[in-house]
Formats: structure tokens, sequence, C-alpha cells
């Protein structure tokens, strides 16, 4: 299955097939999968893809978000990823202008735990912007693979003219008239009907969710978007009554509101970190100052990493021995931290030895 701990992560080269207009700041890439890659690039609805590319001398990875159903169990033949365009960003100015079909580009294969096997049951999504990628794979697995699923999807976007895969959503909306829910916000464009317009935040939230749907009855809640609008519905969704279990979450952008690092703590004059990775185990002295992930990198170039910023969970690993401090977590739910598991880029040591397994 894709996704399953153990499984590490490698880049392959991908032949660019088709790029899409999404809107004035969006593309969707889509690549072709080769026969021999298909079942390595097996992916669960809600996956994300890392793509690299070297800048004056410097590696840059970026993570997307598979935005396709995952529909053939042997692996797709095609894959599509949605990039909306960052400006001053290191990658998606590039996705947008620089990126023809035929070029080819190294390709991570899929990561992530903000994902939805199909299964019986009433789901929902809060959405904002670009976060509408991930969710538009759940959902549409879930509704092609399971007749007795229904879905809400409330999401939330400027105006209608920057919202991305607007067709796609209107398709399902089609298909699935009685399964498949839609609600729509604008935050800067008036609505002849629906919801008011204005930005989603935690008091009308509490107030629009319960008379939309039932909310007890929901098996799971999917958040995805900005940071505020994430950690607003998740307050609502709490004060609503709503187990922390079923919400799961996915943060794309991290801006001036998110909390500040951790600012350092003591730390022991000298540490190591033993790291076991792709089966193979080494132990290499940390530097003053250094996160985990950079001082196995150093010494293991094959390290799964993608953000370095704490949001996107390529790094996760098991803590096996020894304590760390995390400057910053958007990408671990509490359950993963409670069992055991940091993020490497993020991680100090704060004991003379730490122990990690990439492997788990």
């Amino acid at each position: 299955m894709a996704g399953t701990p153990g499984s590490t992560a490698r880049f392959h080269p991908l032949r660019v097939a088709a790029v899409d207009q999404l809107t004035d700041d969006a593309v969707a890439l889509t690549f072709d999968v080769p026969s021999e890659l298909r079942d390595a690039y097996r992916y669960a609805p809600g996956q994300h893809l890392a793509l690299r590319r070297q800048v004056d001398g410097t590696e840059v990875r970026r993570t997307y978000s598979v935005c396709s159903p995952a529909l053939t169990p042997e692996g797709p033949e095609q894959l599509r990823v949605g990039v909306r365009l960052v400006e001053g960003g290191a990658f998606s100015p590039y996705a947008h202008k620089g990126i023809a079909v035929g070029d080819v580009l190294d390709v991570m294969t899929p990561a992530g735990r903000f994902t939805l096997q199909p299964q019986p049951g009433h789901y929902a999504a809060v959405v904002g912007g670009s976060g509408i990628t991930p969710v538009l794979s759940i959902v549409s697995t879930l509704l092609a693979r399971e007749p007795k699923a229904h879905f809400c999807l409330i999401r939330s976007d400027r105006t209608a003219a920057s919202t991305m895969f607007l067709e796609e959503v209107a398709d399902l909306k089609d298909r699935y008239p009685t399964r498949f829910q839609l609600v729509t916000v604008f935050s800067r464009e008036e609505q002849q009907a629906g919801v008011v317009t204005g930005r989603l935040d935690e008091e009308r939230l509490v107030q629009l969710l319960p008379a939309l749907l039932p909310v007890d009855d929901i098996a799971g809640w999917f958040l995805c978007g900005p940071l505020g609008l994430v950690q607003g519905t998740e307050r609502a969704l709490r004060s609503l009554g709503v187990r922390r279990t079923r919400i799961h979450e996915e943060i794309f952008h991290v801006d001036g509101g998110a909390p500040a690092p951790v600012p350092p703590a003591s730390a022991p004059t000298h540490s190591a970190v033993t790291a076991t990775l792709d089966g193979r185990s080494g132990t290499w002295p940390v530097r003053d100052g250094e996160v985990l992930l950079d001082t196995v990198l150093r010494n293991r170039a094959d390290a799964p990493y993608a953000c370095k910023g704490g949001v996107c969970g390529t790094c996760r690993a098991f803590l096996v021995a020894g304590e760390v401090r995390m400057d910053r977590n958007f990408a671990l739910e509490p359950e993963e931290t409670e069992a055991g598991y940091v993020l490497a880029c993020q991680s100090h040591p704060t004991t003379e030895q730490v122990e990690l397994d990439f492997d788990r």
C-alpha cells in the first residue's frame, strides 16, 4: 500500500505530459509514469510528491499534492499535481513559466498521511485556496469506489476566478448529486446566493457547520489550507464536541501568524545520532546547533526530506532512544508524537545519544 511505514522515498525522472493553466496563478502538472515505476508511485488519496531542481548549485525541493483519484490498484499511468504561484518562491515561478510538455523532472515517490482509504460513512472537509488539491483526490476516490459514502466539501477562496479545480469539483457535484454536498465561500467577492461572503473564522464556523450537516455523525474531518483557517476550524470543531481523533489536518501555508520556533534550550556539549534508513544504520556526531536531518544528510544523501519547515512530514522518523526538542511541528498529529515520532528537520538533541529510525 502507498505511504506505508518502512518504504523509502526515492526520486525518479518523470516526463511532463501536460501543463494546464487552472487560474492566473495556478497550474496543474501531469507526469507520465513508466510501467516499471507504476508500483513505486502507487499512492493513497491525499498524498503528495516532492519535486526537485538545482538553483545556482543548490538543491531545491517542494511538495505538491496529487489531485487525481487513486483508482488503479496496480499504480498510476499518470500523476497530476496542483501548483499555486508563490511570489518570490524558489520553485512555483519555475513551474508556471519554465516547465513545458516533454521536460523531465525529478519526482519523489508519494508520501504523507493526510489520507482516507475509501469506506462507508459521512465525511467532510474544510479547505482554503490550494488546500483543495489533496481533498480533490480524497473525495473523488471515495465517491467512485464506495457507493455508501457521502462527502461535504466546504471551500474558501478569494474569488471565483482564483478558484483551483473549479470544473473538476463541479463535475463531482453533477455525478454524485445525492452524495456530494458543496459549499463555496468567497472572501473577496459577493455571491448572489449561498453562504455570506467573508473569511471563515472560528465564530462563523461554529454557527455554520451544524446548519450544514450532522456534525456528530461525521466519521472524519479533513482540514487543509493556510494555518489560520486550519487552526480556527479545529477549534470550532472541538467546541462542537468533535473528538480529536476524527480531525485530520494538513497545512499548506505558514505565514506571519505562525508561532515562533521553540527557543534553544540547554544541549549536551557533544551529541551523536544513530539513524536507520533503508535497512542500514550509522552513527555520526551532531554539530553545534544542527538539526538531526542535516547531520544525517551529511552522511546519507538519501535521507528523506522536502520542505525542511516542519510542514510536509516527509522527514518523519521514530525516536528509538534519547530525547529531542522540535522547533516547530505542523505535520505530525498528536497521536504520532505520543507514539514517538518526530520531524528530523526540526529536531535538536537534548541527550548525548539519539537514535532515529526512518524505516518505521
